[in-house]
């Protein structure tokens, strides 16, 4: 009997890893291609199919790519935090509430498509610089988890981020048959 994945986390819980040039340079690709990917997830998605939950009681496929490029305008804000200052607090946000903002109900998926295209090419030409040194040693501070992280595992983190997030889509899109 195959086992069920919990469909919060069809890829799993963000597991962090220890340092290496070939974990880079994966990550670093993920925050890359993320805008191609997702914008070929919605890809041919109509209004209807655009507005349904990726589970019961979840964001729909809208929310979701809305919040993507929220979460992603802090993750690079954060990331430029601490490559330039040492060990900011970072600013936590209600992401339900984001969501639930008057642009994400309004305006359509390719508006956030559009900006993350944009946000992921500057985020990319910054965070290909970085040096392995920074990347283990600067660090930020989360307050809601109170708890510092250091850059290499808020890459990580954004880079699972979105896989996560578009892997909702595509399962949703797999099992409605769309």
């Amino acid at each position: 009997m195959p086992t069920m994945v919990d469909p919060r986390y069809p890829i799993g819980q963000y597991e962090a890893r220890p340092f290496s040039i070939e974990t880079k340079v994966e990550w670093l690709a993920d925050i890359k291609f993320l805008p191609i990917i997702l914008e070929n997830a919605v890809a041919n998605l109509d209004e209807a199919q655009l507005h349904t939950p990726y589970r019961e009681g979840g964001w729909t496929v809208h929310q979701l790519v809305h919040h993507i490029a929220d979460s992603h305008i802090n993750a690079f804000c954060r990331f430029r935090l601490g490559l330039t200052e040492d060990n900011p607090v970072i600013k936590p946000y209600d992401e339900n509430g984001w969501v639930q903002l008057y642009d994400v109900q309004k305006l359509p998926v390719n508006i956030s498509i559009t900006l993350l295209h944009a946000l992921h090419a500057r985020m990319y030409e910054m965070l290909k610089y970085v040096t392995d040194d920074e990347w283990n040693n600067r660090t930020l501070f989360h307050p809601e988890h109170k708890r510092t992280m250091r850059l290499w595992y808020v890459l990580g983190m954004y880079a699972w981020h979105g896989k996560h997030h578009v892997a909702h889509i595509t399962t949703l899109r797999e099992q409605k048959g769309w």
